[in-house]
Order: structure tokens, then sequence, then C-alpha cells
């Protein structure tokens, strides 16, 4: 694809609701794609399962998680079945978008796949979100079929009842049972099924952003897209090989978890082990029975693993970590190097680039330093006029390489992609040797154990209760998390500023909104800070950041 003048190949969707609703050339990212050349016709899903198994890997493990082991025969296999389900069963033709709502479980990923290999475009979604998120996502890609882990179906069905697009619910099985509506009608297909003749230019797949304003973004990623940051990222920076096995914590809703987790180990015949819940002690658990090999999690995992490896843990089989999600502190990294003798990475991705950008390599990773662009992509620090600073001068942040951004249908298109180059809202210093190193975010949002939290999001639930008279939400830092959710607020008259009520406040948040967006501090006052327009200045509200110990 030129980047001067994109032009999308052949298509193969029956709907052509996507391709309808990219950008404006004229508002793309110039996308550099040299080097990785790609069919006219393809389809992720299939190069990612039935192509593997004719490239020898039919008896290899894919996929591990509840309690089983599956190959990529096998799992090429079943989402054959639950594609034909889909196409002959439940009428889904190429091109429509599907919400897909589930842990991180092997059936979920078979869902993906099966989405996938039929043409439809995927849209993923976490089990924490409740109905009016879920809602809000139907509405925008007017999705009219979705596929639900079976135990999370309350809030889907929520959702499915306000909405004019969303006409079937269907239940999958999330553990290894099988025994839900879309595995019944898959039980007796063929394993045999011609995936629909997509172009490596359709859209394969929507994933949801949210900026400041909390209202939610849909970023379009093509089906070379997939197979691009595992062709690039996970062959340069990680070298996987067919004897890796992942594990991470980043829910597979999340690009950086459906690159992790999913894409680069069935892209080289390696395996993913899931976990439902991947607190710390689970992710030890795992990488102790598998001796998993390529670990995927926030910085503040890491750092309970090094405190459980002090009581014995052992994680000796783990040659790489990465980090993602927020910054990666100087400190852990040293201890993690110290401790383990192998390297931790650093790097940024964002979901409109779908993964990974700029990292650490391997063999050549620094304490505090977020590393150097992947092969393929460039990166600059500019001013607010788009200038590019000397090196040792802060600013913002710009990219481009073989994926961009693509919002489907919003005009904040033209805030994030300027003069080619994907501006991500970040602030980042080069050194004289070209490494790049994180500074801060440019707005407002909240990035709280590698999750993105819009701060006016929560302060709009906030302002629905009745004992709320103002509110203000910041971040605050916090040793564990990095950073949490703190809400300064304004009472209403009769409302008393103590515990009970701090606590009645967090649960109504979590009620309303994914429980993780919640205030984990609450600072009661009598006003907040504001300009002479009423304008609430909540850069005086944010606690100062005390600077790490030398």
């Amino acid at each position: 694809m030129s980047a001067a003048s994109p032009h999308l190949g052949p298509s193969g969707h029956q709907d052509t609701f996507s391709r309808d609703r990219l950008p404006p050339f004229d508002r793309w990212p110039d996308l550099k794609t040299e080097g990785l050349d790609y069919a006219d016709r393809l389809n992720a899903a299939v190069e990612l399962t039935d192509r593997m198994v004719e490239r020898g890997f039919g008896d290899s493990i894919a996929l591990i998680g509840n309690g089983r082991r599956r190959t990529y025969k096998e799992l090429s296999d079943w989402t054959n079945r639950l594609a034909r389900a889909l196409v002959e069963d439940f009428g889904l033709k190429s091109g429509e978008r599907v919400l897909i709502r589930s842990a991180n479980n092997p059936a979920m990923v078979a869902c993906w796949l099966a989405a996938t290999k039929a043409g439809a475009v995927a849209v993923n979604t976490m089990p924490l979100l409740r109905a009016a998120e879920l809602g809000q996502i139907v509405d925008k890609c007017e999705l009219s079929l979705a596929l639900c882990d079976t135990r999370l179906m309350d809030e889907l069905a929520l959702a499915a009842k306000e909405s004019r697009f969303l006409r079937q619910v269907v239940g999958f099985d999330g553990t290894a049972n099988h025994d839900a509506e879309l595995d019944r009608a898959a039980l007796d297909k063929p394993v045999t099924f011609e995936a629909a003749p997509t172009g490596r230019d359709d859209v394969a797949l929507l994933g949801f952003t949210s900026g400041t304003t909390g209202a939610p973004k849909a970023t379009m990623h093509f089906h070379r897209d997939l197979l691009a940051v595992a062709d690039g990222y996970a062959r340069e920076v990680l070298d996987v090989t067919p004897a890796d096995i992942f594990v991470g914590s980043p829910p597979l809703a999340f690009t950086f978890g459906l690159g992790g987790l999913a894409i680069f180990p069935l892209r080289f015949g390696a395996a993913a082990a899931l976990l439902e819940t991947a607190s710390p002690p689970n992710l030890i658990e795992l990488i102790q029975q598998y001796r998993a090999t390529i670990c995927f999690t926030a910085p503040t995992a890491y750092r309970v693993m090094l405190r459980e490896m002090d009581r014995g843990a052992d994680l000796s089989s783990l040659r790489c970590a990465v980090s993602a999600g927020e910054t990666l502190p100087a400190p852990v990294f040293e201890e993690w190097v110290e401790k383990t003798g192998k390297p931790i990475l650093d790097g940024i991705g964002a979901t409109e680039l779908l993964h990974i950008f700029i990292s650490n390599r391997l063999d050549d990773a620094r304490p505090g330093c977020t590393g150097r662009p992947v092969t393929g992509y460039e990166a600059k620090v500019v001013d607010g006029g788009f200038r590019e600073l000397p090196r040792g001068e802060p600013g913002r942040l710009a990219v481009r390489g073989p994926t961009g951004c693509r919002y489907l249908a919003d005009d904040r298109q033209r805030d994030y992609v300027v003069d080619g180059w994907n501006v991500t809202g970040d602030r980042f210093v080069q050194d004289g040797d070209g490494y790049f190193s994180f500074v801060a975010r440019n707005d407002d949002m909240i990035v709280s154990s590698g999750y993105n939290i819009a701060g006016p999001e929560v302060e709009a639930v906030l302002l629905a209760h009745g004992q709320v008279l103002e509110c203000a939400v910041v971040a605050a830092p916090d040793p564990e998390r990095g950073r949490i959710v703190q809400a300064h607020v304004v009472l209403a008259e009769g409302a008393e500023p103590d515990e009970a009520t701090a606590r009645c406040l967090q649960e109504h948040v979590k009620a309303a909104i994914a429980p993780y967006k919640y205030p984990r501090s609450i600072v009661f006052t009598d006003a907040l800070p504001k300009t002479a327009t009423g304008k609430i200045q909540r850069f005086r509200l944010r606690p100062p950041v005390r600077p790490p110990a030398p």
C-alpha cells in the first residue's frame, strides 16, 4: 500500500458497512508496508489455523485453558465447525460485525477465529463491561449478532433489550464442556469450511479505546494488520519459536492481549496458556505448571512476582518478560534482571496501531527507557507546531509504520493523525543514540494497572448520585498500581463526608460501569478550584508525584 496514496485491494465483504466508514484517504496515516507483502485475498484466521496444520503443526499444542490442551488440528476443526454454524444456523454474512463477550479462555479465541473465517468483523469485549457500555459499542458498530459466554449473559441481555440493532445473542460454553447453543449447533458440522474470500485490506477487527471524553472510539484493523504485528514485532523483538509458551494478564478484548496471547503464538506454531482470572498468584502458578517462556503483563504484576520469588516462586522457565500498559519503572527493571538474569522488555503500543511499535530488545534493554522503533516504524518527538525537536527535548510522540490509526466514522481522526503521522498523546524524549523514553501523558487519561480510564466518564456516574453536588476525577500516584482514580467530591446538602458515604459512592460507580474504573480514593471538599469562566482546574487537584528514591 503506497504511503502517499492509499489504495484498497479487493473486498470479500457482502456487508460494506466497515469499508464505507473508513476515514477519507487524506486523513489516513502514511502506511509503510515494505517487506510485509500479502496476497490480495487473505483471511487472517485461516493463516493462524488451517495454514498452520498444512505446515505440519497439526499435532502441536495451540491453546491451553480450563484443564484442556488443544492441538492446532483440533483448533482448526473446532473453528471450522463454529464458522459453519454461524453461517448456516445464524445467518452470518461476511462484513457483518459480531460482538464477542468472554473472559480469556480457548472458547473465546475459537469464536474470534470462527467469526473471522466467516468474514465477520470481530468486536471483542471485556466481561467487566456493563449494559450501558455494551450498548454504546453495539450502536457504534450497528451489529445484530453477539456471541457470549453463557456465564456472562445478564448485562448483554440488558443491552440487547434496549438496542435497535442487536437481534441475536447466542451463548457459547466458556468452559471445556461445549454445552451451549453455539456449541450444540456446531457439534454435527463437518470439520471443513470454505472461509470467506476476504481481502487483505478488509476490516477484520474493531478495537475499542476510550479518549478523555469517555465516548468510545473504534479502531479499524485489516486482515493484513493482524499478521503484520506478528511478522514485525513478534518475529523481530520476541524471536518467537514453536517451543514457546505464552502467558499473560491482558484481556483478549484488548489488542495488546489479542496479539500477545493469540496472534503471536498461533502465527509461529507456539502455544498460549490462558487464564480467566489472571491475578499475579494465578499467573505464577500457570508459569510454573506449564513452564511458560514469554509473559505479557503490567509492571504492577511484575512487582508482585518479584516479591513471590523471594518466597520461593519458580519463574526460571521465562526467557522473556514483556511489560506494557504503563511505563516500566527502572527499579523494577533492575530488580527483575538481577533476580532472574533474563530481560524484561518495556515497550509502547496503542490500540490505534494495534500493538507495540517502540520496544527494547532482548540483547539491548535499558532501565527507564522504552527503546527503539520496531523495524518498519519511524518515530520522532515534535513540538506543538509539529516541528521535530532536538534530541534531549521532551515533546509529543509521532509515529508511522505498517499499521496506523483509522477510526470508524469519527471526527477525532483529524486529531490523531497529523501530516501522515500518528500522534499518540504521549510525551517522550529521544536521546542522542536514538532511544526513546516516556515522560508523561498529554491528556487526562488515567492509566491504572494497565487499564485506560477516562476521568469524565467516572465523573458523569458520580454526578448521577443524589449525594454528589460536584466532582472532579484525577490520577493519584499509587505504589502498587502506578496511578489510581481519585475523586474530589463536593457533597449535596445533608450528606455526611464520612467513610460510609465514600463506600456508597464507590459501590455506585462499580454498579454503573466496569468496576476497575471506580475511584479507589475519594476526597471530600467544600469547593472545586475553577477558572473565571467556571472550568474546573483539575491540575490543581492532582497530588504531586514524588520522584523515586535514588
